[in-house]
């Protein structure tokens, strides 16, 4: 007798569809769709850690809030590696900094001020 499994119900994984993930390309391949849709594939990667880069940025426009009164700013001591030319700037500052863009260069330079960049 077989005890009201069928032929093969009580053996294996029958009646199941088979153990795990089988037949997820076949027969369970809906199943799969709708419950599982990142199951197979590729999922983005991680780049090297010595290929990242977390700079400090800040803007020109954010000078004049950021050090009111001041004419000579170090950049760099100020925790900062980047400036950027996005705003206005009021006043001509003497700046250092690690790395800074052209136009932030050229902002400063039309009020009077300078941009040291250190190597």
């Amino acid at each position: 007798m077989n005890h009201g499994k069928g032929k093969k119900g009580g053996r294996g994984s029958g009646l199941r569809g088979g153990r795990g993930n089988a037949g997820l390309h076949k027969h369970k391949f809906m199943h799969m769709l709708k419950y599982m849709p990142d199951h197979f594939g590729v999922h983005g990667f991680k780049r090297d850690q010595s290929l990242i880069r977390d700079d400090r940025i800040i803007n020109v426009g954010q000078l004049d809030e950021k050090f009111h009164g001041k004419k000579e700013i170090d950049l760099t001591k100020e925790g900062y590696d980047k400036l950027l030319g996005g705003g206005i700037v009021e006043h001509g500052y003497k700046i250092t900094v690690k790395y800074s863009s052209q136009k932030a260069i050229e902002k400063i330079a039309e009020h009077g001020g300078e941009v040291k960049v250190e190597e």
